[in-house]
């Protein structure tokens, strides 16, 4: 072999390994985006489930005003009627 023939198949083995080291980057590249992407749907599900608590949370504590306010809307008049009573009450027995 002549010294021109041995300088090309030299240059090919070094694109070769070239190659060789560039795909095993691209391997390693992509398992590291398929971990990343992985982690993401994982943070993804799990803030949609603090989401969905988050909603039901909210719908109890709706319910819960709502129902406060009904129970306002008759305790209060009873207590005043209380009050009033009490203090005829009390008035009728001073004089």
């Amino acid at each position: 072999m002549d010294e021109d023939a041995k300088r090309t198949i030299a240059l090919l083995e070094e694109l070769r390994e070239g190659q060789k080291l560039q795909l095993e980057r691209q391997l390693e590249a992509l398992e590291l985006q398929r971990r990343q992407f992985h982690l993401v749907q994982q943070q993804s599900a799990r803030a949609e489930r603090i989401q969905d608590r988050a909603e039901q949370l909210q719908d109890r504590g709706a319910r819960l005003v709502q129902g406060a306010r009904k129970l306002f809307v008759v305790v209060v008049p009873v207590i005043v009627v209380l009050i009033v009573y009490v203090s005829w009450l009390l008035f009728r027995t001073r004089h």
